[in-house]
């Protein structure tokens, strides 16, 4: 759990303040967002011992101090990044890989029985909704108050109500890695 904590705090830092120094991460942990990552954590590791009340408080910790709502069996791989948390609802069937950042006010949610699934590297903007058996690949932008009701492949940005694709790459929408962060602009599309 530790550890997951700590990677989704770095990319966070990095997010934010382009470093993940010491100084930057103690920043992040100030910043909206900070806490209700930390408590969908503690919420998974307490789901995977099998403590549904530790699991039940933590979730409903999150929705009357966090404004955000994210179902218990929700999953989500390392980098798991909420960039601010009021209004984010997401099911909890829902699962996501690594390096997902999330603005404030997104819906991912059910259709029936049927949640997204979300690669890695994805970024969903703000009050983006992506509803029903949707997957959205990896390397992926969702632009702000999109609607998502079908596929979205790699590498593709997205937009619009319903959202449409408008452009496709070759490469990440945006930096994963720190390095990637000080490279001239011709490398990083090359």
């Amino acid at each position: 759990m530790f550890r997951l904590i700590r990677s989704d705090l770095r990319a966070k830092a990095v997010w934010c303040y382009q470093d993940d120094s010491p100084s930057a991460l103690i920043k992040v942990l100030l910043t909206d967002g900070t806490i209700a990552m930390v408590v969908y954590r503690a919420m998974q590791w307490a789901r995977g011992h099998h403590l549904g009340l530790l699991e039940w408080l933590c979730n409903k910790f999150n929705v009357l101090t966090q404004n955000c709502i994210i179902g218990r069996g929700a999953e989500f791989g390392p980098e798991f990044v909420l960039i601010h948390a009021t209004g984010i609802v997401i099911n909890g069937q829902v699962r996501g890989g690594s390096r997902i950042h999330i603005e404030h006010q997104v819906t991912i949610g059910a259709e029936g029985r049927h949640s997204p699934r979300l690669g890695d590297d994805v970024f969903i903007g703000a009050g983006a909704k992506i509803i029903g058996p949707v997957v959205v690949g990896s390397h992926t932008r969702i632009g702000a108050n999109a609607v998502v009701i079908g596929d979205v492949p790699d590498y593709a940005t997205a937009v619009g109500v319903p959202a449409r694709l408008v452009h496709r790459q070759a490469r990440p929408a945006f930096p994963t890695q720190l390095s990637e962060l000080a490279a001239p602009a011709h490398e990083l599309s090359a």
